[in-house]
């Protein structure tokens, strides 16, 4: 789009549908995305078919259910028919009761019963991302008659980067030819001698989505078939929709990892209660795991009362090994989505992670004694006449509670995964909260050692 269309001052639905007309698909989700749901119904009402059906095809509006669900009954359900199988379904997913029911009840039956098919598979499997809408052909045509078909077919299938070439009998996957290899090849030869001599990368309808990702990745696919257990060719996975189920989740993982709970919208456009929903229960859950620091600060309140300097290092102390605990989650987290590392490697990661933490609380250790030393020589602060040991007790502390917070941070996205949890659970504040309170015992147990018979 050249123009950028504003927020009207006047809301005008029919003057923004008549600017709307012949932009792309995501330009046109993004204007629709601007408005509150009534008014972005009112939109689509005056846009012509082909064109609601350009932006409703884009992951882009924040609440395509709300829309359609404000729609005349009859430009529902021509939307609807008209929408690509895997968007449509990944829509009725989102609708509640009872407009689902009635809209599902109101499609063509054939649109009804693949959208129930591709609903009945999980909501982070492939088979609920995979699309219907491919050309299938029987393995003894010519390249002739695939590419006639395909002319035929075209504007009914969402993809033709290949061709999936079915047998006859068994109606099971043979192979999947590109259309480059079918354009270059003999008209007059079976549309075999244009397949590939290796067989065609496949994926379950109840794998995780996370496998079409890296099938699709790692041998640069444009899309991959999902097939049964008996071989049968049930839908494909396209590139687009891989992008946009990765883009979805690292979404939700970011959002996990920060301490929120996953937003389901657009985040100026959701909801004042559904915010304070989606913040407050894990600020509470974070606000009560810190009780137990300031427990674990009143159970050495005597240590504090005899050396109240100790205190000054206490935020150091904490931040260092949070810090430590949550670089070692995020590097971990993300090794395990990309299959780096599996549930068996923990060790490995373990063993790997001894030795960083010990190496980094060394060098934080120093940093810090390096700090207090130079501090009370130069006269900026005076630390006590016993100053040598409290740089001690400090570097030494340091070099515990970053090896702790390393070991811990790494460790415990595992334990979630092998419970079953998403490892991104493992947030940033909730390891900090973990190391802070143990990281107190650390150092007032490293204080209680160094400073026993002078300070303590």
């Amino acid at each position: 789009m050249h123009n950028v269309i504003h927020h009207d001052a006047i809301f005008d639905a029919a003057a923004i549908a008549a600017r709307l007309v012949g932009a792309r698909g995501a330009d046109i989700a993004d204007i629709l995305d601007t408005h509150d749901p009534r008014e972005a119904a009112a939109v689509v009402g005056h846009l012509p078919l082909d064109e609601a059906v350009k932006a409703f095809d884009q992951p882009g509006i924040g609440c395509p259910e709300k829309i359609v669900g404000l729609l005349p009954r009859p430009m529902a359900v021509a939307l609807l028919d008209a929408m690509s199988a895997d968007r449509t379904a990944d829509l009725f997913r989102l609708m509640a009761e009872p407009a689902r029911s009635e809209l599902l009840a109101h499609v063509t039956p054939d649109l009804r019963a693949t959208i129930e098919r591709l609903l009945d598979y999980p909501e982070a499997s492939a088979g609920s991302i995979m699309t219907t809408e491919f050309v299938e052909v029987p393995a003894d045509w010519t390249i002739a008659q695939v590419l006639h078909h395909i002319r035929m077919v075209e504007r009914t299938r969402e993809t033709v980067y290949s061709v999936y070439v079915t047998d006859p009998a068994r109606h099971t996957l043979v192979q999947a030819v590109t259309l480059r290899r079918l354009i270059s090849g003999d008209p007059h030869a079976g549309v075999l001698t244009a397949a590939p001599d290796r067989r065609p990368v496949t994926i379950g309808p109840n794998d995780r989505r996370e496998e079409a990702v890296r099938l699709i990745s790692r041998y640069d696919l444009l899309a991959i078939p999902v097939v049964d257990g008996h071989g049968h060719l049930l839908g494909i996975v396209t590139v687009d929709d891989v992008i946009d189920a990765m883009i979805e989740r690292q979404t939700a993982q970011v959002h996990r990892f920060g301490g929120v709970e996953a937003l389901d919208e657009n985040y100026l456009r959701i909801g004042f209660r559904a915010m304070i929903r989606k913040r407050a229960g894990w600020l509470c859950a974070l606000f009560l795991s810190e009780m137990l620091t300031a427990s674990a600060m009143q159970g050495f309140e005597g240590e504090l009362e005899k050396a109240i300097v100790l205190t000054l290092f206490i935020p150091l102390i904490m931040s260092s090994g949070g810090n430590s605990g949550s670089q070692a989650t995020s590097l971990v987290i993300r090794a395990l989505a990309l299959r780096e590392v599996t549930l068996r490697d923990w060790w490995r990661v373990a063993l790997r992670e001894l030795p960083t933490g010990l190496t980094l609380g060394a060098i934080l250790g120093l940093i810090g004694i390096a700090r207090i030393s130079l501090w009370q020589w130069l006269g900026f602060y005076d630390y006590g006449t016993h100053w040598p040991l409290v740089a001690t007790t400090v570097g030494a502390a340091l070099v515990g509670i970053v090896t702790f917070g390393s070991f811990v941070g790494s460790m415990l996205p595992f334990g979630l995964r092998r419970l079953g949890f998403d490892p991104a659970s493992a947030s940033a504040p909730f390891v900090a909260t973990l190391v802070d309170v143990t990281g107190l015992v650390i150092y007032f147990g490293v204080a209680a050692i160094v400073l026993h018979g002078t300070l303590l």
